[in-house]
């Protein structure tokens, strides 16, 4: 087919709710034709009505794509390619948190949240990389404050978010030499359904706590106060659309003054201890 007129095309992971959700609309309403995925679609209602409110519905395609089965990532790709004949971005948003601590979780545990939040990004970036090389594109990732400084009774979620920064900052420069520019985005707190998805009961999971139980609490209190003052998702999505657009995007964003702040503090710390003394008064 013809591109002559395509739209630039950029694909999302996640855009059920939350920041996947406001940076789908932000991008059609900057003009891409989107390609807005998540692994059920009939969790699609929030989404068509926030772009039919936003008047983008024309720009937004709604596909489904589960980032960790290989098969239907390969699928919705190539019905992108057939549909619009190139892809000029992917934003890989799709992820799920995790609460708890290693010695009261299992092994399975963490290995399902680092599919999810790893290796989920690392197969739809394998995917799209003969595509974003055609189009001289972007890989955008949206990690987390998490994966600089690490949380407490966040290993898994932490570990996941620490991976995929690595990945990315180690694909940037060999990404760069055949034209792809790669980004990620790291929020702190947003006010968004992520919050919900970790799926946690507070009182069966306190009560189930044994001897963490104290430095829960005080943990579940600090994140309870944090998300008090959370970003939006449109707010933590703008950083995702100006990756997008800028002519030089930079390999590290943060979606706040109080994200850089808070991961300024582990870029300077050569000895861990500023770190240390940080996320240890969450618990005390």
């Amino acid at each position: 087919m013809s591109t002559t007129h395509t739209p630039r095309t950029v694909l999302v992971t996640g855009t059920s709710s939350g920041i996947g959700l406001a940076a789908s609309v932000a991008a059609a309403r900057a003009g891409w034709q989107v390609i807005a995925t998540m692994r059920d679609t009939g969790k699609a209602g929030p989404l068509r009505a926030a772009a039919a409110e936003a008047g983008v519905e024309d720009l937004i395609a709604v596909k489904r794509l589960d980032v960790i089965d290989a098969a239907s990532v390969a699928t919705c790709l190539e019905e992108v390619l057939a549909e619009y004949g190139r892809l000029d971005a992917v934003v890989n948003n799709a992820g799920a948190g995790h609460v708890g601590t290693i010695e009261q979780g299992t092994v399975e545990d963490v290995r399902a949240t680092m599919e999810v939040n790893f290796f989920g990004v690392v197969e739809v970036t394998r995917a799209a990389m003969p595509h974003l090389r055609a189009s001289r594109g972007r890989v955008i990732t949206v990690t987390s404050v998490g994966g600089i400084i690490g949380q407490p009774f966040n290993e898994a979620y932490c570990a996941a978010k620490f991976a995929v920064e690595g990945f990315m900052e180690s694909l940037a420069p060999v990404a760069a030499t055949v034209g792809v520019d790669v980004t990620v985005v790291e929020p702190g707190a947003v006010a968004s359904e992520f919050v919900n998805s970790v799926g946690v009961d507070v009182p069966a999971m306190l009560a189930a706590a044994g001897p963490y139980a104290p430095a829960l609490q005080t943990y579940v209190e600090h994140v309870m106060k944090m998300f008090g003052t959370a970003q939006t998702p449109d707010e933590a999505a703008r950083p995702i659309i100006d990756a997008l657009t800028a002519d030089r995007p930079a390999l590290r964003v943060q979606t706040s003054d109080w994200a850089r702040e808070f991961v300024g503090t582990k870029l300077s710390d050569l000895d861990g201890s500023a770190v240390g003394n940080l996320t240890g008064d969450w618990l005390s």
